[in-house]
């Protein structure tokens, strides 16, 4: 029997690199493809289809999702001009865009960092978000986001005004996959001294250069430094030739990362703003101390499963670290207390929470009542 109501889920993201952003809409998609499969009365209201653009050369074999691969066009020309005639009852953006010309469609903007932190972002990629942000949620019927913090900037810089967005977070389910019994990294004495692990990036508001910063204080502790992510280009070559104890090790698989983050000292994460921090429920997941910023969204995630510093006093992040490496009973109590809070963060249920509003915002059929049309989806089967 057909569904009541089709609602596309825009499929660029497939196409991308990955990011956080990426990772949030696949797994979004993958656990709203589990519930059509769970839920017969959902699966007779709400069939949902993902549209992709003709470059996209890997999309995920789903159950009960069909997939819709357009004949041409690719990237934001595919988005703004092929998408909205592809796209059914409505539409759900996961990854920061979608189409101006599509009037009923779920948004998510997953940060407000082009207007927190400009300087991290070229030009051209500024003047456009800034553009395209509220243009897009004045569009979008329901505009979401990853954390409160996140739908606070977002109205604050004048993307949502009144239209307030809806919190959705990131999930931990994809890291529970993760094992690190596979990666290059486990093997015994990999490493040679115990070590603080952080992720590199060019963004300046990352902060990576406070952790190179404080390389000669943890080398006194006999900490190193390991650093995954980008390649040698993000540090500065003084970095690299005046301290014995920063390993970069490039990019690194999945479980690659549960190693790292399930031998470290403490997983550092010294950023300035985020839209939610991802990395910070990973390292939950897989048992890494934190020290955190404490700033942005940081705090909402990491609970009291973190210790904090200010991303402007390194002082304070060396103390932090300094605690942490002299202390294994504080390094279990946060791996203790971060095992009981990541699982407030799922995938499964932000999928339903998504499912949730497309009904709500779904055209009704003749004779029904909004609320007869769009009832909760059926809670977490057994």
């Amino acid at each position: 029997m057909k569904a009541a109501a089709t609602w596309s889920i825009n499929g660029r993201f497939l196409s991308q690199p990955q990011t956080g952003v990426q990772r949030y809409a696949g797994e979004m998609t993958r656990e709203i493809d589990t519930w059509l499969g769970q839920d017969d009365e959902l699966a007779r209201k709400l069939a949902i289809e993902i549209c992709v653009p003709a470059d996209c050369a890997r999309v995920p074999d789903f159950a009960n999702i069909a997939v819709r691969r357009s004949a041409r066009g690719r990237g934001h020309g595919w988005e703004q001009l092929v998408l909205p005639s592809m796209a059914r009852d409505g539409l759900i953006s996961f990854a920061n865009l979608g189409p101006l010309a599509h009037g009923r469609q779920i948004l998510c903007l997953h940060d407000a960092n082009v207007f927190l932190a400009p300087e991290s972002y070229t030009r051209g990629f500024r003047i456009a978000y800034r553009a395209a942000f509220p243009l897009l949620a004045r569009r979008a019927r329901a505009v979401t986001t990853v954390s409160a913090f996140s739908a606070e900037m977002l109205k604050k810089a004048g993307v949502t005004g009144a239209k307030a967005a809806r919190v959705i977070h990131n999930g931990h389910e994809h890291a529970l996959r993760w094992d690190r019994t596979a990666s290059r990294f486990d093997a015994p004495a990999h490493f040679k001294r115990p070590f603080v692990f952080a992720l590199g990036s060019r963004a300046k508001h990352k902060q990576l250069d406070l952790l190179l910063g404080l390389a000669p204080a943890l080398d006194a502790l006999g900490l190193d430094l390991i650093v995954s992510g980008g390649t040698a280009s993000i540090f500065a070559e003084a970095a690299l030739t005046q301290t014995v104890n920063v390993f970069p090790v490039g990019f690194v698989s999945d479980d690659d990362l549960a190693s790292l983050f399930a031998q470290a000292i403490c997983f550092a994460f010294p950023s300035r703003t985020e839209g939610f921090g991802i990395p910070l429920v990973e390292a939950m997941v897989h048992g890494a101390p934190i020290v955190s910023s404490d700033a942005a969204s940081m705090p909402e995630v990491c609970g009291d499963a973190a210790l904090y510093a200010s991303p402007d006093d390194p002082a304070a992040w060396l103390a932090q670290i300094t605690r942490l490496a002299k202390d294994a009973g504080l390094r279990e109590t946060l791996r203790a207390k971060g095992k009981a809070r990541y699982p407030r963060f799922s995938w499964r249920e932000g999928a339903r929470a998504y499912l949730e509003l497309a009904l709500a915002l779904s055209p009704q059929p003749a004779g029904e009542s909004r609320g007869a049309a769009a009832p909760l989806v059926g809670r977490r089967a057994s």
